[in-house]
């Protein structure tokens, strides 16, 4: 695109630039001109700086200045760029970092990517982490966060923490929990969560050690990031994904729906086997109120089919336990010495409780067993049906 045709886009599209800044005196003033070249639809956050940067925002009166009074972390000027955006009637913000590192010249990237989509999307610059001069850490950090976007998300990037993005401004959640540099993490999942693709565009970085001015506490954020993973895994496990099974399930007829979802989803015949084996042996597990938890995490681990490891782990549906606990029991007497006739008795948790080395005996034969027969009467059937997927 041209100069003009980028600047008509970011007027017609009603696209802003978001800069939010802390203590970045040394580079603010020339990202600031840097984007002042394709446009002045401009709203830079100044968050609590110490520095020159009131000074320097103050030489720009044709952009839009929020100043808070005190430092409350990235997060927070972004969520109040966010908001005033929305108040001038934007629909896209692109964010740009303050510290140098990204170049204004690159809003065309975006831009572009934005006008080719069929759909509201959200895009994230995909820095070269290989280049000389990229510390290992950031290289490192930004590994860690794509796997845990991926696992989340199901949505596989290259980089997931680039502060370059274009956000659509109405389709972004409203309200948020996170402050501070796990903001961004936060956004592009729940994001995500709401169907919104997301999607890398190629931008170029730069570090320089002389003026970059970087505010990561790696002990501090980095913690702050990994609690933050660990409630979004476990809001993944145990709802997003039964929510979008459930809702793929009410989209379609049963038919359509095994048809799609399950005959014709993604992996070989023994993958599919091998799943439905994960779900049995899940299912008939003695770790009764977390066989989802546990069956969805496996199947992820192993990469194995979700959607069928998880309805095969509900062969221990409520109606269904007392004949588990039966066979369980059973199978698990010979193993232990005891009372020989205990199946003549209730069948209940208590007795479980009283018997419990029996019982996990017995559960643990009986999820082999079954995984074992159902693994393999699902790849003979799956074979026999659709034979050229092996």
């Amino acid at each position: 695109m041209t100069l003009p045709e980028v600047q008509n886009a970011i007027n017609e599209k009603k696209i802003c630039i978001l800069i939010p800044t802390y203590n970045n005196e040394k580079t603010l003033k020339r990202v600031i001109d840097g984007v002042l070249d394709y446009t002045e639809n401009i709203i830079a956050v100044n968050d609590g700086s110490t520095d020159s940067t009131s000074g320097i925002l103050a030489q720009y009166p044709q952009i839009t200045v929020i100043s808070l009074p005190e430092n409350n972390g990235k997060g927070n000027g972004l969520k109040t760029g966010f908001r005033k955006a929305k108040e001038l009637g934007y629909y896209y913000a692109i964010t740009i970092d303050s510290d140098g590192q990204h170049y204004p010249d690159d809003i065309p990237v975006f831009v572009e990517a934005m006008i080719q989509e069929k759909e509201e999307v959200l895009l994230i610059g995909n820095r070269n982490m290989s280049q000389d001069g990229i510390p290992k850490k950031s290289s490192f950090g930004n590994r860690f966060s794509n796997f845990w976007f991926w696992f989340e998300t199901g949505i596989k990037l290259e980089d997931t923490q680039s502060g370059y993005r274009l956000y659509p401004l109405l389709k972004i959640p409203k309200k948020y929990f996170t402050p501070k540099f796990e903001f961004e993490i936060e956004i592009i999942v729940r994001t995500a969560w709401r169907h919104v693709p997301v999607k890398n565009v190629p931008i170029k970085v730069l570090y320089d050690p002389s003026e970059r001015v970087s505010h990561f506490r790696p002990f501090k954020d980095f913690t702050r990031i990994s609690i933050l993973n660990t409630i979004l895994v476990t809001i993944t496990l145990l709802y997003i994904i039964p929510r979008n099974f459930v809702n793929n399930f009410k989209k379609k007829s049963f038919k359509k729906f095994i048809r799609e979802d399950v005959l014709e989803s993604d992996g070989s015949n023994r993958t599919k086997a091998f799943s439905i084996a994960l779900g049995v042996f899940i299912g008939f597990s003695p770790f009764w109120g977390f066989h989802t938890l546990l069956v969805i995490s496996l199947a992820v681990l192993f990469k194995l089919n979700k959607v069928l490891a998880f309805v095969a782990s509900n062969v221990s549906l409520p109606p269904l336990i007392p004949f588990v606990i039966a066979a369980s029991l059973f199978l698990g007497s010979p193993f232990v010495h005891g009372d020989s006739n205990i199946l003549s008795g209730e069948l209940n948790f208590e007795l479980i409780k009283n018997n419990l080395l029996q019982y996990v005996i017995g559960s643990a034969i009986l999820a082999t067993s079954m995984s074992a027969i159902c693994g393999i009467a699902t790849f003979l059937f799956l074979n026999k049906l659709n034979p050229e997927n092996e």
